[in-house]
């Protein structure tokens, strides 16, 4: 129960200083990770949680699985079929990118082998829905911009992962490696993009019998069960729940406009608070040992890895496009690590390869750092679009989807 005081704690003072970070740089999900570093073993000793502790990858999880299938109710299947080239661009040529290079970093700046370093660059090559939703769900931001990180962060999440099972059964023999082999992984991927897709069918198939159907409200509890139906689902068959999460959330909204209206309000609120209790126990991990065992190789990769490998990477993935300078510049620099990589490094960590507690330090420390930066400059990264640069772009006139950002807004 001291967790749960200590969560409802954080999160009033969350609230409180709420106003605060509308007009500054300081950021709510700044406050969890710190706050979940000081009650930690590391400082105030309040909770006592390690990495093998199964609330830290439930958490992660829960909220990974709970942004992307928000986020994906964000997305015009329309609009993404017109607009597909950039996105593709990013996931087929930017992400392969950026895991070479934060493979070739590591190794020679960490001094960890070869397999290992490929794996730290599998794990921290997806950007993460969670934070990239702070400048996502932002009404001064244009349109094709948002889809681009949007479709992004939502998809390569579940790409990731079979690299990363290959490459944790390539660094030696664990409890993995049966998982590992290519059409299991190529199963998985299928089941969650099946699904991801058909459940919302059915669900709306059901809506449609004429003595069924849902009163207004319970309405928004619709697509809930559905999410719930379908997070249990994927786990009960080890299908892909990250790639049939964004795919369920695309296919309601399609299907459904009504449902994704209804359910939206109480979606993002769900997925803030999944959110805040998932910094706050992972800020838990963030103790002054862990920062201690990462060596000076071990800061500058990491430095690396958000200011140059990401940026790098995604810039020359987009070359020859018809994206402004400034909408590339911005793409590039928001490209924040955090749940996928907390849920892939705890694997690499519970995997038992030779290195993997060196590869798990440098993951958290990259990841911790990530979120602060990426948290911290949503509001001037926004601040960049005025509001007549927006003048014709469609979607420009949505509002912000959480009540810290339409706050930042009116700021």
């Amino acid at each position: 129960m001291v967790l749960v005081v200590v969560f409802g704690a954080a999160l009033l003072v969350a609230v409180l200083l709420s106003g605060l970070a509308a007009r500054t740089v300081l950021s709510t999900s700044f406050l969890f990770l710190v706050g979940g570093a000081l009650v930690s073993d590391g400082f105030l000793g309040l909770i006592h949680i390690t990495p093998d502790s199964e609330i830290v990858s439930v958490t992660a999880d829960l909220a990974l699985f709970a942004v992307l299938f928000t986020d994906g109710m964000h997305v015009s299947l329309p609009k993404l079929r017109a607009n597909w080239k950039n996105p593709a661009r990013a996931l087929g040529l930017g992400m392969p990118l950026a895991f070479v290079f934060m493979a070739l970093v590591t190794h020679y700046l960490v001094g960890l082998d070869w397999t290992t370093s490929f794996l730290v660059g599998a794990v921290l090559a997806p950007t993460d829905p969670v934070f990239a939703s702070a400048i996502v769900g932002r009404a001064e931001v244009p349109a094709k911009l948002r889809q681009l990180l949007n479709v992004e962060s939502g998809i390569n999440d579940g790409l990731a992962l079979p690299v990363v099972l290959m490459l944790i059964a390539a660094a030696g023999p664990t409890a993995h490696s049966a998982e590992a082999s290519p059409g299991r992984i190529a199963l998985e991927l299928l089941l969650g993009l099946v699904f991801g897709v058909v459940l919302p069918l059915l669900v709306n198939g059901l809506v449609r019998f004429r003595l069924l159907g849902a009163e207004p409200k319970l309405q928004p509890l619709l697509p809930l069960a559905t999410g719930i139906i379908l997070y249990a689902t994927c786990h009960l068959t080890h299908a892909n729940p990250y790639l049939a999460a964004f795919s369920a959330g695309a296919a309601l909204a399609h299907v459904s406009p009504e449902a994704k209206t209804s359910f939206e309000p109480l979606g993002e609120a769900l997925a803030e608070l999944a959110k805040f209790a998932a910094l706050l126990v992972f800020g838990a991990l963030l103790t002054p040992q862990l920062f201690g065992d990462l060596s000076f190789g071990g800061y500058l990769a990491v430095v690396l890895a958000i200011v140059l490998i990401r940026p790098a990477s995604l810039l020359l993935s987009l070359l020859g496009t018809t994206i402004s300078r400034k909408e590339k510049l911005v793409a590039a620099w928001f490209g924040p690590k955090g749940f996928a990589s907390v849920v892939y490094g705890l694997l690499v960590l519970q995997s038992g390869i030779p290195q993997a507690e060196g590869a798990f330090t440098l993951i958290a420390v990259c990841i911790a750092l990530s979120i602060i930066a990426h948290s911290s400059t949503d509001v001037p990264i926004a601040r960049m679009f005025r509001v007549e640069d927006l003048a014709g772009v469609p979607g420009a006139d949505e509002t912000p989807r959480t009540t810290e950002e339409a706050d930042r807004v009116g700021a």
